[in-house]
């Protein structure tokens, strides 16, 4: 009971966040891209490298491990978002911003992904 516990507040606090950054986001750059939910992807996914690197390290506890990486994390990052986004682009027209969207979405993410993991391994060093 206590891991699922562990996940629902994480949870609560990623989805905070996510609302949080991405009204900050989409005010500072506008509506005409979704900078916010790129934004929050990127984040999430260096994020969640830094995280799962440190586990495995032995820095964090299985327990951080979960209320970080599926509870924060799962509630921060917004991949569902980002597929529909992608088709509203789509569905408007805009075959072109939607390749962009798609290519720096999975680009960034894989990017500052493999970036949180090197930055843990330099952490602990």
């Amino acid at each position: 009971m206590e891991r699922y516990l562990l996940v629902a507040l994480g949870g609560a606090l990623g989805s905070l966040l996510r609302y949080a950054l991405g009204a900050w986001v989409q005010d500072f750059l506008g509506p005409g891209f979704p900078y916010s939910t790129l934004a929050i992807n990127a984040l999430g996914s260096f994020f969640l490298g830094l995280v799962v690197g440190l586990s495995l390290e032995g820095v964090l506890s299985g327990e951080a491990r979960l209320f970080l990486a599926m509870g924060v994390l799962g509630g921060f990052t917004t991949f569902s978002t980002f597929s529909y986004e992608t088709v509203l682009l789509l569905q408007d027209g805009e075959a072109l911003k939607a390749l962009a969207y798609v290519g720096l979405s999975v680009g960034l993410g894989v990017v500052l992904a493999l970036l949180g993991y090197r930055l843990s391994a330099l952490l602990v060093a």
